[in-house]
């Protein structure tokens, strides 16, 4: 199959969307720019074309996808919502939220990993926005790498992993965000968060009172626990190299970097201030230390960088668990399969 990579922006958008949801119609696969990472996406109502994203990326069968709706208001199609869900959506969406709610039959399980529930997100990303719309279904789409790979925040990402694997690639540009949407179970009157995004807990407690944080969101899930979330489960986002984080508050970053990089063939991600004190080596800065929002952007480009590098090592700080910068912690703490040089 040869994939093709189309710009928008050129003042050819109307002609991709139409190529991409024709696909998308016919039982297809298109990958497409959202604020968060693109997606790989698929009929979310056509049971063999999710399949079929599932093959595509060597995902795992238990690992549950997200629907895409052009509206939040369009959730009611397939799933079945409550009021919480309302105070979340009118404050959220569009934008970087899933929620996780009661799958009506239109929803096969191949999109649910067999479970009753589905995740419903509506994207503020305007391309994505249209894709739905133009399509007529909501889009079930992960992220669009192959399965454990960091998730690709540009079109030559995707196209690094689905060459040939997909007839389309929409190319929009870099995404704002950089990693994937927040996802939210509702329970009654509580949210429990089961992945960490833009969407943090604080702002939650703004709607609902009651806002809990997901075991697995830190930890690894017990033997025999279900997924309930993309990325719960498995060594996700993992460069090609063994990536390894330091706890900075019991070994001193800077002297264990330098040991390293005289060493190993290794890559560093650091802070911008630290890079006069390293050599001047395979380098990934990563922003400012305070910057949270910048590192998180500019994470998963770095890691991908640190495969082009060809480095068999990667090292780097072990974020805070505090709630700006625990989607950082999260997608890093699965990225090195929970090694951390001197413990958490």
């Amino acid at each position: 199959m040869k994939t093709e990579v189309l710009k928008t922006g050129e003042g050819n958008d109307e002609l991709i969307l139409k190529k991409a949801s024709d696909i998308i119609k016919d039982g297809g696969l298109v990958a497409f720019p959202t604020e968060t990472v693109y997606g790989l996406g698929a009929n979310a109502y056509d049971a063999e074309a999710c399949l079929n994203i599932f093959r595509a990326k060597g995902r795992p069968a238990d690992n549950p996808l997200i629907v895409h709706i052009a509206s939040f208001e369009d959730a009611e199609k397939i799933a079945y919502t409550n009021e919480l869900y309302y105070k979340l959506a009118k404050k959220f969406m569009p934008g970087p939220l899933t929620v996780i709610l009661p799958k009506k039959e239109v929803i096969p399980y191949s999109v649910t990993a067999g479970l009753d529930s589905v995740a419903v997100r509506c994207p503020v990303n305007p391309v994505a926005h249209k894709l739905i719309e133009y399509s007529g279904v909501p889009i079930a789409a992960p992220s669009a790498n192959r399965s454990g790979r960091p998730s690709p925040t540009t079109a030559k990402y995707v196209f690094d992993d689905m060459d040939g694997i997909i007839p389309l690639i929409i190319d929009g540009g870099e995404c704002d965000i950089g990693v994937e949407s927040t996802v939210v179970k509702i329970t009654d009157d509580s949210v429990t968060m089961l992945r960490p995004g833009a969407v943090t807990c604080e702002m939650l407690l703004s709607v609902c009172k009651n806002v809990t944080v997901a075991d697995a969101v830190i930890n690894e899930l017990k033997d025999g626990e279900k997924p309930l979330s993309p990325g719960m489960k498995y060594k996700h986002y993992a460069p090609k190299a063994n990536l390894f984080l330091v706890n900075d508050k019991k070994i001193d970053f800077i002297s264990l970097a330098l040991e390293k990089q005289r060493s190993e063939n290794c890559a560093i991600m650091c802070f911008d201030e630290e890079i006069p004190r390293l050599e001047n080596k395979n380098l990934l800065p990563v922003g400012k230390k305070d910057d949270i929002r910048e590192q998180t952007r500019r994470l998963f480009i770095l890691l991908r960088r640190a495969d082009e590098l060809k480095v068999d090592t990667v090292y780097a700080h072990l974020p805070s668990v505090e709630d700006k910068s625990l989607a950082m912690y999260n997608r890093m703490i699965r990225a090195c399969a929970h090694h951390v040089l001197g413990g958490v």
